[in-house]
């Protein structure tokens, strides 16, 4: 089993350094894209044979299309090396796992085929996801006259668009925007780009796209029949932003011999958790000490 951890960072390298300390071995690799807003001489001390630090970087802006074309950096990236992985796991900088990386590696090979990505059918208002976040035109903030107008316009009932159309008959779908695909599941979506350009068309003018994007693709090809839920754990209280992760949260996550998420996207094991920051590293020591803990159990049985 091979695995591809495709990284999307702009700050905490303390997080990145222990993440990759944490996964890394023979059969791994570590493909990493920097913001380019952000100061790349903080992550100069990570390098490794199995890291490959992305050249070209893109300006990456919150709910903006540029996490996509960032992701899609990547995915090209791991899928051209000779290695021939065999998932390609996202995660971004203030991710870290949850298991040792030998149970990471036996769970995907008892896994082998399944797509594991958090998405439901669009609009879905259960899920947080009106027609609105289709529909509505949205710019990024490098376009700060257009991100105007735009607003200005949706006030009055205009810069509307009508998904139905602009997606050729496809159903959108929508999701989390971590997630961990097989080689197969990533090949079908580099070629699908190729002969569908509207699609990236209309989801550049999209809210949030990154949540969407890969979702719609795979919504509507074979690989639907294969999806589960995601595996990265993420507090997020209803009407607030996602929490960053303190030691309550560890020992929530840790009371259980394998990590569970139960929610809207359903019931399923948690490999990785989000969000963990430079300030509080001590916290990925805990995690560290519960897997030891239960490697060293493993083995005297």
């Amino acid at each position: 089993m091979k695995i591809a951890y495709l990284t999307l960072v702009h700050d905490n390298p303390g997080v990145l350094k222990r993440l990759i300390a944490a996964l890394s071995c023979k059969d791994c690799g570590f493909f990493i894209h920097i913001d380019r807003k952000a100061n790349i001489r903080q992550f100069s001390g990570i390098n490794g044979d199995n890291i490959f630090l992305s050249e070209e970087r893109v300006p990456v802006y919150h709910s903006g299309f540029t996490m996509v074309e960032a992701t899609l950096l990547l995915l090209r990236g791991a899928l051209s090396r000779p290695q021939d992985y065999d998932y390609f796991v996202l995660l971004g900088g203030t991710h870290y796992p949850l298991q040792s990386k030998e149970y990471i590696h036996s769970f995907f090979e008892k896994n082998r085929g399944s797509e594991f990505i958090s998405m439901a059918r669009m609009p879905n208002d259960a899920y947080g996801m009106p027609v609105s976040k289709l529909n509505r035109m949205y710019f990024e903030e490098d376009e700060p006259v257009r991100r105007f107008v735009s607003r200005v316009l949706a006030k009055v009932g205009l810069a509307q668009r009508d998904h139905r159309k602009c997606l050729g008959g496809r159903e959108a779908y929508g999701g989390s925007q971590w997630w961990a695909l097989t080689r197969e599941a990533c090949q079908f979506i580099i070629e699908f780009l190729q002969s569908n350009e509207n699609l990236s068309r209309f989801f550049r003018n999209t809210c949030c796209p990154d949540e969407m994007f890969f979702h719609t693709i795979l919504g509507n090809s074979p690989f639907r029949s294969h999806v589960r839920r995601n595996l990265t754990y993420l507090h997020w209280p209803v009407g607030q932003r996602p929490s960053v992760l303190n030691s309550a949260h560890v020992q929530q996550i840790a009371s259980r011999e394998r990590p569970w998420i139960d929610d809207e996207w359903g019931s399923g094991e948690a490999l990785f958790a989000r969000k963990f920051c430079d300030d509080n590293l001590q916290l990925l020591d805990q995690i560290d000490a519960i897997i030891r803990r239960k490697r060293a159990c493993e083995e005297c049985l």
